[in-house]
């Protein structure tokens, strides 16, 4: 296979190893002489997948007992709305805090069904796009719960520290960096992450919940989305992303043999420093991204002559580096650089940067 390296933001690439095992057994699934997507989500073989991947998945968060882990439909949007619809209880208001447009979109699917509040927390220091410390964030004492996205795709911005507030729930979007870096889950009362960055195929969507809270779901929120008939049902209310349970449960095994998450942490930070190196050296790169709230997984940068963005993604997909373009909000350019990208894929993108400047500076 030629060295094709894929920056899409999502979906994004899966560990080589990982495919090679899927299309080994992909027509003839331990020996059944049918493929894994063709099996009952209710038959012992795929029930065993299932649990192998919840248990794979607690190993890797050191997910406490006291936790629900639901494998669930609809994607993070989903979750836009079932967080509201499960989580106020007696409230009418819940925070939202605003650091770029996941977390925008989250607030705007809350007004659905409560009275959130806009908390934004961006400010322009130097020219550089930097966030509040949580200390500073303006938190309401009526509010269900607090509602942050760590790491912002498209604007390419993160939050590194584990807000915590006196007896608050904080719920957590964790779509473009769960598994990327270690984290306290015990510091949350709910984290969601869509599966097609850091765990798999779309299709499916992680929750981890803690238990007493799965009890107060409205009585108009639908069942798909609430939690506790998923947990009833063991994520199998309905007939599940079978194929996508089973890749992610394969990326969780891949992950634990890589040295589970701390050392994929310390990875992610080698190659979010090599390119964040190039982009600092001078001004032919430009990263308008507080150095504190840059992210590890989406790096995005622009060329100081923009005449050059098209020819710089032309280039760059002719050497086999893909989907470079910026998103259409923000424009310029974004590496996504998840887990599944190996250190010799960005040093390629690093590699061709410096050939580019060197053409074209």
């Amino acid at each position: 296979m030629s060295s094709i390296y894929n920056f899409s933001a999502g979906p994004s690439m899966i560990p080589q190893d990982v495919l090679y095992e899927a299309q080994k057994d992909f027509l003839n699934w331990n020996q059944l002489g049918c493929s894994i997507m063709e099996i009952s989500h209710r038959s012992k073989e795929f029930i065993q997948v299932a649990l192998e991947a919840e248990e794979d998945l607690r190993d890797l968060l050191n997910i406490p007992d006291f936790y629900k882990v639901l494998f669930c439909p609809g994607g993070a949007r989903g979750q836009f709305s079932a967080v509201p619809l499960n989580l106020l209880n007696k409230y009418k208001n819940a925070d939202y805090i605003n650091s770029g447009y996941w977390s925008y979109c989250a607030f705007l699917e809350a007004q659905k069904y409560c009275i959130p509040n806009n908390i934004l927390i961006k400010k322009i220091i130097n020219g550089k796009v930097s966030l509040l410390n949580s200390t500073d964030w303006n938190i309401s004492n009526n509010s269900a719960y607090i509602h942050y996205c760590p790491n912002e795709t498209i604007d390419g911005i993160s939050i590194y520290e584990e807000p915590y507030f006196h007896e608050k729930i904080i719920v957590g979007d964790f779509s473009s960096c769960i598994l990327s870096r270690v984290i306290n889950v015990e510091k949350y009362g709910l984290i969601y992450a869509g599966a097609q960055k850091n765990i798999g195929p779309s299709g499916i969507t992680i929750v981890l919940v803690r238990e007493d809270l799965i009890h107060y779901a409205s009585k108009k929120s639908p069942s798909i989305l609430t939690y506790h008939t998923l947990s009833k049902y063991n994520s199998m209310f309905n007939t599940p992303a079978t194929f996508s349970w089973y890749l992610s449960g394969l990326v969780f095994k891949w992950l634990k043999k890589k040295g589970g998450v701390k050392n994929i942490e310390r990875i992610n930070q080698k190659k979010s420093n090599l390119l964040y190196k190039i982009i600092d050296r001078n001004d032919f790169y430009i990263n308008k991204i507080d150095k504190k709230n840059r992210s590890q997984m989406n790096v995005v940068f622009d060329l100081k002559n923009s005449k050059l963005n098209k020819i710089f993604l032309i280039e760059a997909n002719k050497r086999g580096l893909k989907s470079l373009k910026g998103h259409c909000i923000v424009g310029g350019m974004r590496a996504s650089i998840y887990n599944a990208m190996p250190f010799k894929g960005v040093q390629e993108l690093a590699d061709f940067m410096l050939y580019f400047e060197k053409r074209y500076g």
